[in-house]
């Protein structure tokens, strides 16, 4: 078994959540702050001032966090640091909306730094765990009690944002534009937590330090690729925000872009985040958009009926809580599409997520293009082509799927593979997804966020979709428990392909 290299501890901050009352930060946020500093990455003095709506006291507040823990924080080394840090947490309630909140959480940071027992630092990270249409109005607050102001770099004034970053391409223009007007480019984090994963970014690693790999990552040798991102889980809790933005807005511009981008794009100059950003900016911008006249062919959507995913009935969209009746909002997409240079030539990309689906799983597949089967035609044998799977959910690890002979007499194929999986050779503890990405923005590494540029392409490429979609009310459906509607299957089997999970 190899041990991880140990990290340094991440440079001093305070993290002030807003919206820290919610369920982000009870199963993902906390639990993820808890296992970095079980792993000493968290600076002594490390303290979080939490933002929320609810009237807690500071002393309630902790109780709350405290009993949230037992049920969230997995690793038992985590759950004790969370009785360590407790005493660094503090609350402080308030209308999002009401500018004079903003004063307020300034002088509760000035009160903190006057505590005779704790030396807290003037870094200061902020967490909008807050729905979309909060986002401006949380910054422009902050930047007018100078909180976003970093006094010539002597302390880092830095936002972290939740995805969705907009609601089309507009709107994200606007943001953007918005917020570069209150603060720089380097202060703004911009989430998108798949990439937090460590396969998502042992992506880089594995293309770019394996020279088995390399030489054959491009038309020549790969047919197709497939990338899925499947729930079992329906809207649960979400039901509001979710009718409104629907899985093409929640999943496209965001996951599934920024996983593309990472495998079209070419080798960076360096491991610096410019480098990556710009790699990955340029593969965005290779993607072919989908013209009008294409879209019906190449875009599906769906949303689920009631069903049985594990045994159990569930219920179907329509039903569920805070979805407006007859809501023609998607719950399932996938699509088709080219990358317009060299490497890709000719290579189609296949993307697909979906709620209820039949089984939760993330992966990349990568489909070569199979050998020449003369050789085995003659004994009745096919090659069966070579599959690279990338699994990012809920196992981590690659494998790979090859031909081999079959015990016996006779000559005859049996596919074989060669798996590794993080947890058996690491041995890694269970995460989130957040520890990389809150460990970065308290260092202030880019290289896992995404920059304006990125953003706009993304949305760039999913805007002619929406529009289109605006003019049509055709809904196929599919069951609960199922692997989406059957014009989804159709998008590959009219190529004589298939979907691989």
């Amino acid at each position: 078994m190899t041990e991880a290299l140990t990290a340094k501890c991440a440079n001093p901050c305070v993290l002030v959540i807003f919206g820290i009352t919610g369920d982000l930060t009870k199963r993902l946020l906390y639990p993820a702050i808890c296992n970095l500093g079980s792993k000493s990455l968290l600076d002594e003095h490390f303290t979080i001032l939490g933002i929320g709506a609810e009237k807690y006291s500071t002393a309630a507040f902790r109780a709350k966090l405290t009993r949230d823990a037992k049920t969230f924080v997995a690793d038992p080394q985590a759950k004790k640091f969370s009785l360590n840090l407790k005493n660094r947490i503090h609350y402080l309630s308030g209308d999002f909306s009401d500018p004079k909140l903003y004063a307020k959480v300034k002088n509760r940071l000035d009160c903190l730094h006057k505590h005779p027992n704790q030396a807290i630092s003037y870094n200061y990270l902020f967490y909008f765990a807050v729905p979309p249409a909060f986002i401006e109005r949380l910054a422009t607050g902050l930047a007018h009690v100078k909180l976003l102001d970093e006094q010539q770099g002597a302390h880092a004034r830095r936002i972290i944002v939740e995805k969705p970053f907009g609601h089309d391409l507009a709107s994200a223009k606007a943001l953007n534009k918005a917020l570069l007007a209150l603060m720089n480019e380097q202060q703004i984090f911009r989430i998108d937590h798949f990439l937090g994963k460590e396969t998502v970014q042992n992506l880089l690693a594995f293309r770019f330090s394996n020279g088995i790999f390399e030489p054959i990552w491009n038309h020549h040798y790969i047919d197709h690729v497939q990338i899925t991102i499947a729930e079992t889980l329906g809207v649960e809790a979400r039901g509001a925000y979710y009718d409104q933005a629907g899985a093409l807005r929640d999943m496209v511009p965001n996951h599934l872009l920024q996983l593309l981008s990472l495998i079209i794009m070419e080798a960076p100059n360096s491991f610096s985040a410019e480098s990556i950003r710009a790699e990955k900016a340029k593969a965005l911008q290779a993607i072919c958009p989908i013209a009008a006249e294409n879209i019906a062919a190449q875009v599906i959507r769906g949303q689920y009926l009631a069903g049985v995913i594990d045994g159990e009935t569930v219920a179907g969209y329509q039903d569920e809580l805070a979805i407006k009746p007859n809501s023609n909002a998607e719950t399932f997409v996938a699509l088709q599409c080219f990358v317009d240079n060299w490497r890709w030539s000719n290579v189609p990309f296949y993307l697909r997520t979906g709620k209820r689906m039949k089984t939760r799983a993330s992966e990349i597949i990568i489909q070569f293009k199979a050998a020449p089967s003369n050789l085995f035609n003659a004994l009745g044998e096919n090659a069966t082509p070579n599959l690279l799977r990338i699994y990012l959910q809920p196992d981590e690890g690659i494998s790979l799927q090859f031909n081999a002979k079959v015990p016996g007499p006779s000559l005859h194929l049996g596919q074989v593979d060669m798996t590794f999986k993080y947890r058996d050779y690491f041995g890694i503890k269970p995460q989130t997804g957040y520890e990389t990405i809150l460990y970065d923005c308290m260092n202030g590494d880019h290289l896992l966020f995404n920059h304006t540029d990125m953003i706009e392409n993304g949305w760039a490429l999913v805007q002619p979709i929406l529009d289109a979609w605006r003019q049509s009310t055709v809904m196929p459906h599919y069951k609960a428990g199922s692997w989406g509607p059957t014009l989804a299957d159709e998008l590959l089997t009219k190529d004589a392909r298939q979907w691989l999970m």
